[in-house]
């Protein structure tokens, strides 16, 4: 290119393209100018956007495993199971990675959070409807939370949608039924709005399952990718639990729930019952 064309034009650097006027740039493609203009602190604290940024990233994240898990429940309802273990492998790395996330708000102090809780008014994750959707995806149901976003209609019609769905779980069980396994019809037929109960039935298929590894492979990869997915979400609740407790003790959240107490009971929650109980009798 002689000198005439060069003139008016970018300089090169490694070949690299330099002129974005007319094509999609990086930015372009994420919607950059959207996200990084979505942090408006309420505080004249410092510490106030690693709180928001903190949060927003979460939201990312757990948008990400929704739309996982999703496709994991279409793929095990049609008996297609190997992209489900790939999606199911997927987002226990993302909980591992949101496990992480802790040690970054974990460097903020109480009297830095005591300055901007104030501004935060009765906001609080318990209102997450992602984090709610999450939860129900994974069985863990209570029709009494849809009231949390009634403020939200959009937010409120996809989790009374999602709470009238079989679970992951329920997928799983129906699945070991129309694999020739005897499960108990009540629990076939079981009200898909509440949580997940415990059934003889269901554990008496995945003993069956876990005594002959190599006639039900495939069902029982589907058993430990949901127990590595279990027990990564167990590792995020803890560690959630041991940043809030680090940063605020046991004082009330800001959603009105006893926090630290409120989410210490949670980690007794267990998702999928029987795949842990059985282990006691292998």
């Amino acid at each position: 290119m002689n000198k005439e064309q060069n003139e008016g034009q970018p300089a090169e650097w490694h070949g690299a393209r330099m002129d974005f006027r007319e094509a999609m740039s990086y930015g372009d493609y994420l919607g950059l100018d959207q996200i990084l203009n979505a942090q408006h602190p309420r505080s004249p604290n410092h510490n106030e956007l690693l709180f928001i940024i903190q949060h927003q990233t979460s939201e990312l994240w757990i948008k990400l495993m929704l739309h996982e898990l999703q496709a994991v429940r279409r793929h095990i309802r049609e008996g297609n199971l190997p992209p489900a273990f790939k999606m199911l492998a997927r987002v226990a790395r993302i909980m591992d990675q949101l496990v992480h996330a802790w040690d970054v708000l974990a460097t903020m102090t109480p009297p830095e959070y005591t300055a901007i809780r104030p501004y935060l008014g009765a906001s609080s994750g318990f209102q997450s409807f992602q984090y709610r959707e999450l939860e129900f995806i994974l069985g863990n149901k209570n029709p009494a939370l849809l009231a949390v976003h009634e403020k939200a209609p959009d937010a409120h019609a996809i989790l009374a949608r999602e709470l009238a769905l079989p679970s992951i779980y329920d997928e799983a069980v129906m699945l070991l039924a129309r694999s020739g396994f005897a499960i108990d019809p009540a629990r076939l037929d079981a009200d898909w709005t509440g949580p997940t109960r415990a059934d003889d039935s269901v554990k008496a298929a995945w003993l069956q399952v876990y005594g002959d590894t190599s006639r039900h492979w495939a069902l029982y990869e589907l058993a430990e990718k949901l127990v590595d997915l279990e027990t990564a979400f167990r590792f995020w609740r803890f560690r959630h639990v041991s940043t809030v407790e680090r940063i605020i003790g046991f004082k009330t959240g800001t959603g009105g729930t006893a926090g630290v107490s409120y989410l210490r009971k949670m980690l007794d929650v267990v998702l999928f019952p029987e795949l842990f109980a059985l282990r006691t009798e292998l």
